[in-house]
């Protein structure tokens, strides 16, 4: 029997508790959204789990059985447990692949993965994205066409302080002038780790057909690491 992509879809879920604009758009929480949309396609096996969970909710059976981490976190970072985040970066390196979404920038796995502060310009605006494909051979990219638009989104802007990424898929432009680059890959240890960064939780950007095209793809492209997979039948 062939083995469906296992998918742990993680939300900090505390602006769906605390801010009615939030709960507005996402009632059931951002992490149920990118979990029903991934359930949709029939072709991952997809769980959650939150902040407030038990070891936030990523306990070693958990992670083990997870071939792609979703992150996604704002308010708490600094309440995800050290060994929590410590764990995650294990699995990362042992094969596990990673995709951090929009504030997860400053999460402590990404910044632990990549070694830098991982700060940017921002700003908290009604500002229109237009996200350019500028690597469009890339599985990442399949099907995206040039650019997509959202109408509304928060503005990044540059520098973003992590390292050079292996591929740059992505470059956002906003109407205040500032670009960024938006959807970056990198590998640590034998993971796969991607960033993308639209998903202002007040927006409703992971209802996006295209924002979701690009998080299904990137699941695929994560999950397949050849050297983390063992002889067992």
């Amino acid at each position: 029997m062939s083995h469906k992509t296992c998918v742990t879809v993680w939300g900090e879920n505390r602006h769906e508790k605390t801010n009615p604009a939030v709960t507005a758009v996402y009632p059931d929480g951002m992490h149920q959204t990118i979990a029903y949309f991934l359930r949709a396609t029939g072709e991952f096996t997809v769980q959650t789990a939150t902040l407030d969970q038990p070891e936030n909710g990523l306990s070693r059976p958990v992670l083990a059985a997870s071939d792609v981490l979703i992150w996604w976190g704002h308010l708490a970072h600094e309440e995800v447990d050290d060994a929590i985040a410590e764990r995650i970066k294990s699995r990362v390196f042992e094969g596990m692949g990673l995709i951090v979404l929009h504030s997860g920038h400053h999460s402590k796995i990404f910044k632990s993965l990549m070694g830098t502060s991982c700060s940017l310009k921002w700003r908290e605006a009604n500002d229109t994205e237009r996200i350019w494909n500028i690597l469009p051979s890339h599985p990442i990219a399949s099907g995206v066409g040039e650019s997509f638009d959202l109408a509304q989104e928060e503005m990044y802007g540059e520098p973003f302080e992590v390292p050079p990424p292996d591929e740059l898929i992505f470059i956002s432009w906003f109407s205040g002038g500032e670009v960024f680059r938006s959807g970056c890959t990198w590998r640590r240890g034998r993971g796969r780790v991607f960033f993308f960064r639209p998903g202002h939780e007040t927006f409703p950007t992971y209802k996006h057909q295209v924002a979701q095209r690009v998080i299904i793809n990137a699941v695929k492209w994560a999950a397949q690491n050849p050297l983390s997979t063992t002889a067992d039948s």
